[in-house]
């Protein structure tokens, strides 16, 4: 079929590379210059399969209240009329009890295991070097509490497959000696021994000059205006001033999916999550991290990508504005000074922020929509490289009429 991808963040090169490998005809439309340069352009660098606990969770609404009014919480909601937001964080709450946690994970783990099958595949098939570790994450604890309740969570993945073992702050020192310095602040962890580290965007970038040496179209530059459809089926999409025609078309725009789907009378529950990053330079002389970390307490994660390190998390919760908020950056780069106070930076920190299409189960939006020929690929939240080979396997496979593997509730 002749298929058009709608986005080339790392979601759509994904997909339009298993697309294309299916032996389908692919064209791909994006507003920006290049691949990979919003969402997917710095984010926490990480491949989690023990990210696995959704943000909706028993314990979430009245940690979520406690941090209302403090700039630099973990998770901030801000308080604006807006009806999206208000009907997001309606169901979000719908998904905090523990029967719906708990499926919730399930699904979100099959995704992800499978996700990370096929991302060491793909690597090395199409020899992708994207400053890669395979050394685990770690989650370190600093709170008694946070810590009590991640066990919980970490049982619950166990279960499903993932294999997120429980160990003590001393065994935390073994695994990353860069965190020798902030011995006394531990209470405890969780490793995933499996789990990965990489850049995203140098992924993205990559796999695009493999995709086009495939024979995928990529058109760059090009915005998207809408979907124009017509007897119950997308009859063509007008970007940049052209109408393009495809048997088939696949809505991979992140947080902008929503956007383009409402005046076809298609609402999806995806809601803009704006996470933040930091980008410091290394040295010879700085004492960083190699396995990729987590401090779930402050919604945090460090990543090494070659002679630099990834500081990234939160979430704030206020619509489609990408403007960098200076407490919430110093936020990051604090609390990597408290952890690492050895770390010695080359240089200063790059700053950035993109917007994460959330759901309000974190289990993102895949599959055919009520609309004949257009197929979704959406709603990944914080764990859209972890899940996005696995998505766009998936989705290859309903498009081309095959049953997908994974066991995960697709549309």
């Amino acid at each position: 079929m002749k298929i058009v991808v709608l986005g080339a963040g790392v979601v759509g090169v994904t997909s339009a590379w298993y697309l294309a490998r299916a032996g389908h005809q692919v064209t791909v439309l994006e507003r920006q210059a290049a691949a990979g340069l919003e969402t997917s352009f710095a984010n926490g660098g990480q491949i989690s399969v023990s990210h696995a606990e959704p943000w909706a969770n028993p314990h979430a609404p009245l940690r979520a209240l406690a941090w209302m009014m403090r700039e630099d919480a973990p998770l901030l909601f801000r308080l604006r009329w807006d009806a999206a937001l208000l009907d997001w964080s309606l169901r979000f709450l719908r998904e905090c009890s523990v029967r719906r946690t708990r499926d919730n994970i399930r699904n979100i783990v099959a995704l992800a295991l499978y996700s990370r099958r096929q991302l060491q595949i793909l690597r090395a098939e199409a020899e992708l070097v994207y400053d890669h570790l395979e050394r685990g994450i770690l989650h370190v604890y600093t709170d008694r509490r946070e810590f009590a309740v991640a066990l919980e969570a970490a049982a619950v993945m166990r279960d499903f497959g993932c294999d997120r073992r429980t160990v003590s702050s001393d065994e935390c020192l073994e695994i990353e000696p860069a965190l020798i310095p902030a011995r006394r602040l531990l209470v405890g962890g969780d490793y995933t021994a499996s789990d990965e580290s990489g850049d995203a965007h140098r992924f993205t970038q990559q796999l695009a000059i493999r995709c086009a040496a495939r024979g995928v179209n990529f058109r760059y530059g090009l915005a998207i205006d809408r979907l124009d459809s017509s007897a119950g089926r997308i009859a063509g999409v007008l970007a940049g001033g052209e109408l393009h025609q495809a048997d088939a078309y696949v809505a991979a725009l992140g947080s902008y999916t929503p956007l383009l789907l409402r005046p076809l009378g298609l609402r999806l529950p995806v809601y803009p999550a704006k996470g933040y990053s930091a980008t410091v330079p290394l040295g010879s002389d700085s004492v960083a991290p190699s396995v990729s970390l987590t401090d779930d307490g402050h919604k945090i994660v460090f990543s090494r990508l070659g002679q630099r390190l990834r500081i990234a998390g939160t979430a704030e919760f206020n619509g489609y504005n990408t403007e960098l908020n200076a407490v919430r950056c110093r936020a990051l780069t604090r609390r990597a000074a408290e952890l690492f106070p050895a770390l010695r930076p080359a240089g200063e920190a790059e700053f950035w922020c993109g917007l994460r299409p959330a759901t309000p189960s974190n289990v993102p939006v895949i599959g055919r929509s009520p609309i004949a020929n257009l197929f979704i690929n959406t709603g990944h939240g914080t764990l859209g490289w972890t899940m996005a080979c696995g998505s766009a396997a998936a989705l290859a496979d309903i498009v081309s009429g095959r049953q997908p593997e994974p066991h995960f509730r697709f549309l």
